[in-house]
């Protein structure tokens, strides 16, 4: 494509401005006290498509937050890219941890974006990412190189469980047909290196509650005596793992994907380092199960974590009871062909039967999604490997991701595509974490390439 660079250069400053303007918003779908701001940002996307080119931008309602939809067909003869982002965004808790405020983006140069790194909520998960689209569009009809139709698709509830788009997608087939669909919600290796990510996990997400007397107790008076729900909880809990950090859950690994040591040797070619890895994160050792690689365990293998677990008295100073009740929130981290509704059915059986007496358990599952592969030899990936080629100068290494993106199996279940997921975020991002940021090198790089793709993926169409 013609004065991509240049169209970038001469536009970067209002580029990055428009960026930082949506990231002000704190479309936090989770947390209903921000509910207006999610509604805002709706309408700001809605804006940003029309001003991009696209002749029809509409907001769609649904039971939660709306989906926002807009499309460019130039050609009903040519191929139909529907491009699919989300801009909610995760809550920002704790805040204290953030060096800045999450919703006050501030640009700041680190050591891996010496060029500068937008810090704020949502930076790259997913408002950074869904907007180079935005832009790659802006570039492709305002110098008249839109080789193809394109549609968007840009929902408010990715970060809840997607909970309204199944629906969406299940009575729109006709509205979102489509040749390919395109996502950057991912990662790559790194700035020098180039990856397409190949394979997603699934995701099943549970509640769990532990009742045990019928209210809190003096922990003098009825210690010893009666089960105590939190030190039952954390009981149940250690022991969802054995001592190879294998999963207990009988039946859970019944339908796990084995790799075969051909395809473990092609992911290991990946440059690695353990010792950078480590010292990224300060931790003087890795973790995990048993006879995997860190890139496989957090990839190509299932995983169980606790999200989040509280009860009795966490305030200041010391109060002696013994909790009535305690929670967890635990996630799983599924690989193709584990069903994440199987997978939750089981975790609910398990930790109803270890329960002792005294205690009675509840499990809430709360969302989930199954996990997805796609070809590399498929004209999408093509068309993606030889835009980041061109514009990387390096051919893309393929590489599974250890996240979750649920409605990528759906796509393929009611509209028959297939996804390529093309991201432009690194690990040391830090998203869902305070200080998440996006590299100013990697926005526009991601705006640069992603033209390229439509090229490309015309061409092979034909």
């Amino acid at each position: 494509m013609k004065n991509t660079k240049s169209y970038i250069d001469q536009h970067k400053n209002r580029f990055l401005n428009e960026l930082i303007e949506l990231l002000k918003i704190p479309s936090v779908s989770a947390d209903s006290t921000y509910k207006n701001d999610v509604l805002k940002t709706a309408e700001v996307v809605k804006d940003s498509l029309k001003a991009a080119g696209c002749d029809t931008v509409e907001i769609c309602k649904t039971e939660g937050f709306p989906i926002v939809y807009g499309e460019k067909i130039i050609d009903s003869n040519l191929p139909t890219v529907l491009v699919y982002g989300h801009y909610d965004v995760q809550p920002a808790d704790p805040i204290e941890l953030w060096d800045s405020p999450p919703y006050e983006p501030i640009i700041k140069t680190t050591d891996i974006h010496p060029e500068g790194a937008i810090f704020a909520r949502g930076a790259c998960d997913d408002k950074g990412q869904m907007y180079m689209h935005v832009k790659a569009l802006e570039f492709m009809t305002s110098t008249n190189q839109l080789p193809c139709n394109v549609k968007f698709m840009i929902e408010g509830e990715e970060e809840v469980g997607s909970v309204s788009l199944s629906k969406f997608v299940e009575e729109n087939h006709e509205k979102l047909k489509n040749d390919v669909i395109l996502i950057s919600d991912t990662g790559m290796i790194a700035k020098d290196v180039p990856s397409i990510t190949t394979g997603l996990r699934g995701l099943s997400y549970v509640e769990v509650e532990v009742t045990g007397p019928n209210r809190d107790l003096h922990s003098g008076l009825y210690g010893g005596a009666v089960a105590n729900p939190i030190n039952i909880l954390t009981k149940m809990i250690a022991s969802l793992h054995d001592e190879n950090n294998h999963i207990t859950i009988p039946g859970f690994y019944d339908r796990v994907e084995e790799l075969s040591k051909d395809e473990r040797a092609q992911m290991a070619k990946a440059p690695f380092s353990i010792e950078a890895y480590q010292k990224a994160i300060d931790i003087d050792s890795v973790y995990g199960e048993e006879g995997y690689t860190t890139n496989e365990r957090n990839s190509i293998r299932p995983t169980l974590d606790v999200n989040g677990i509280w009860g009795g008295y966490i305030g200041e100073g010391a109060k002696t009871v013994i909790a009535s009740k305690a929670y967890a929130k635990i996630s799983m981290r599924l690989v193709p062909n584990q069903d994440w509704e199987d997978i939750t059915q089981l975790f609910k059986t398990h930790f109803e039967n270890i329960a002792p007496k005294g205690v009675r358990v509840k499990v809430t599952p709360h969302h989930g999604g199954q996990g997805y592969v796609t070809p590399i030899d498929s004209i999408g990936y093509q068309a993606a490997s030889k835009a980041y080629e061109d514009t990387f100068g390096k051919t893309p290494i393929p590489q599974r991701s250890g996240g979750s993106i649920p409605i990528v199996s759906l796509f393929e279940k009611e509209l028959k595509s297939k996804t390529i997921l093309m991201g432009f975020g690194l690990n040391s991002d830090a998203i869902h974490s305070p200080n998440e940021h996006f590299g100013v090198w990697n926005y526009l790089k991601g705006i640069e390439t992603i033209p390229l793709f439509y090229k490309y993926f015309t061409e092979l169409k034909k």
